[in-house]
């Protein structure tokens, strides 16, 4: 995918969260000096944002610097970058910033967003959920599949607010 976000790939429509995605891989290979998709490396290693991702998990982000930079730069600096560009590059487009918020946490007017040490795994619902149901409707409930997913009708439905601290990630 590189620089786009999963809902372009599936929905073919640019959007501003689609854009903020963009600027979070960018920012990140500013940061790495490297491409996002590059399978000269590990298999691990071959995605940039997974691999930035699970190594910030780890506690060891610092360590995914530009080897060029040879360690001279500033740590808060580069791990800023890392970290907006994590929080844009999140696979659930709900979950990432306005690039106002992106550009108050690079200038260091508000905190680092705490985001979730595992990378959350995207989850895209087709336009039409009828394009997906597999016939079952015992006991009122639907059961689909695909994505590589199953997921029950009665799991669409939430009575979860918000949360209301805009730095804080799911």
């Amino acid at each position: 995918m590189g620089y786009m976000a999963m809902e372009y790939v599936t929905t073919e429509k640019a959007s501003k969260e689609s854009d903020v995605f963009s600027f979070g891989v960018v920012a990140l290979e500013i940061a790495c000096g490297r491409k996002p998709i590059d399978s000269r490396y590990e298999e691990k290693q071959i995605n940039l944002v997974e691999w930035v991702w699970e190594l910030y998990g780890e506690g060891k982000i610092i360590e995914v610097a530009d080897p060029k930079l040879c360690g001279d730069f500033d740590k808060k600096q580069i791990e800023c970058l890392m970290m907006v560009g994590l929080w844009c590059a999140h696979p659930d487009y709900h979950c990432r910033p306005l690039i106002q918020q992106a550009i108050q946490v690079l200038n260091f007017e508000v905190p680092l967003p705490n985001l979730p040490l595992a990378m959350p795994m995207a989850f895209a619902l087709p336009l039409s959920l009828s394009m997906l149901y597999s016939g079952d409707t015992t006991g009122g409930q639907r059961e689909s599949s695909g994505y590589g997913s199953t997921i029950n009708s009665t799991q669409l439905t939430s009575s979860s607010t918000p949360n209301s601290n805009p730095l804080a990630i799911q």
